[in-house]
């Protein structure tokens, strides 16, 4: 139906929270998919979701969330390889979820090897990206970035001004890849 109403392109979301909606992946499935993180579902969806668009001749581009880890504060549901349990150093918790931290250097090369898992594993034909940014301001809470910045921000006046260039860093990165 979406072919007969001229739509060309499909965004399919292959990562909500650090987690896949496809087989060739680092991080655990998706609960998404199955109702628990880790549980694989059977078939690899993004697999199913390139052939079958493709035989449309639609494309399918492969949306990520970059820096969500988690949508809520149960993180005791999270798998047990869940990188926010392998990697805790790399985490902050703001407004009762957990974030990567965009500004480590390693996080920023996590985040784009996952993306590059994709890209070298699958004929999707583009990448798109939710939420590529620090989060919104919350009344009475505080980013836990503050010793990250103390290690790295050393190039610039204010710690927003070194936030907007992690984000850069990692488009930059990106592209390059």
């Amino acid at each position: 139906i979406h072919q007969q109403n001229g739509i060309n392109a499909i965004m399919f979301q292959v990562r909500p929270a650090a987690d896949a909606l496809y087989t060739k992946s680092r991080e655990p499935w998706s609960k998404y998919l199955t109702g628990k993180q880790g549980q694989a579902p059977g078939y690899d969806p993004l697999e199913f979701a390139t052939t079958e668009a493709h035989k449309r001749g639609m494309e399918l581009h492969a949306w990520f969330n970059p820096y969500r880890a988690t949508f809520d504060n149960k993180f005791w549901t999270l798998a047990p390889e869940h990188i926010t349990r392998t990697k805790p150093e790399w985490f902050f918790i703001y407004d009762g979820i957990k974030l990567f931290n965009p500004g480590l250097p390693e996080v920023r090369e996590y985040i784009v090897q996952v993306i590059l898992d994709v890209v070298k594993n699958y004929d999707v034909d583009g990448i798109h990206m939710d939420d590529y940014f620090y989060p919104y301001p919350v009344r009475g809470q505080v980013i836990q970035d503050a010793d990250t910045y103390a290690k790295y921000g050393q190039d610039f006046d204010n710690i927003k001004d070194w936030r907007r260039d992690n984000v850069d860093k990692l488009v930059h990165m990106l592209a390059d890849s």
